[in-house]
């Protein structure tokens, strides 16, 4: 058996988490779902190293604490549910810090404005972007990374259809490519896009495993407190290539 890509076990953060293991490997694109406060950016800060935790967490094999800094900054990236920028960097600065642990080598950080539709605003200050934007400029920095893990933190929830599927289709790529990448999202529908499903309540982690035996009627009613009905409905997808 493969060593995972990240390794987690007993994780808790006092009020937070209780006691989360849980094992991601290499090539697998995971979904994480909960309800509000269910611990859903506790978990992916605390494995991202960002949030002090009990417990034990294992990038490739090697104890997090055991990691230099430059070094996480390599295997991992993280992208947060909010985006802001401070300062007014042109948006193609911003996305060349995610090449910071690499001594600023700016390879790929073109690319990463082309894949996250951000090329024709390559020259403007972060600070005149809205939302959505900033956002992709966000994910756009950690894709410049290069990264083999990927955490990122309801990365579609502010983004309109288009680009939301884009972002889910970068997602499959990197996973395909034999990265490692985990997403939270609140939109049940979209986690059957995924590898797996990680279920989160009440900082517990409450499921785990493919989206269809996983995201039954019953753990919907239990974890979320609303009925499901599985009916045929409208599903978008972007244009053949």
């Amino acid at each position: 058996m493969s060593t995972p890509a990240l390794h987690a076990a007993g994780l808790s953060v006092p009020g937070r988490l209780d006691a989360v293991s849980l094992d991601l490997g290499p090539g697998e694109l995971v979904a994480m779902v909960g309800p509000n406060g269910a611990g859903k950016s506790t978990l992916i800060q605390a494995l991202a190293g960002l949030l002090p935790a009990h417990g034990a967490i294992h990038w490739n094999g090697q104890s997090l604490s055991h990691i230099p800094a430059a070094e996480r900054g390599r295997r991992l990236a993280w992208v947060g549910q909010e985006a802001h920028f401070e300062f007014a960097f042109p948006v193609r600065e911003v996305v060349a810090q995610g090449r910071y642990a690499w001594g600023d080598d700016p390879t790929g950080v073109a690319e990463a404005l082309a894949e996250l539709d951000l090329t024709f605003l390559a020259d403007r200050p972060a600070t005149r972007l809205s939302g959505g934007e900033r956002h992709r400029v966000a994910l756009a920095r950690a894709l410049a990374t290069q990264a083999p893990i990927q955490l990122w933190d309801e990365p579609v929830a502010q983004l309109d259809v288009r680009h939301a599927l884009e972002v889910m289709r970068l997602a499959r790529r990197r996973a395909d490519g034999g990265g490692t990448v985990l997403v939270s999202l609140h939109d049940l529908r979209a986690a059957y896009r995924f590898d797996r499903v990680l279920v989160l309540d009440r900082g517990r982690l409450v499921g785990n495993g493919g989206p269809h035996e996983v995201l039954t009627a019953d753990l919907i009613r239990q974890v979320f407190r609303v009925e499901a009905t599985f009916v045929e409905s409208l599903v978008p997808e972007l244009p053949q290539d």
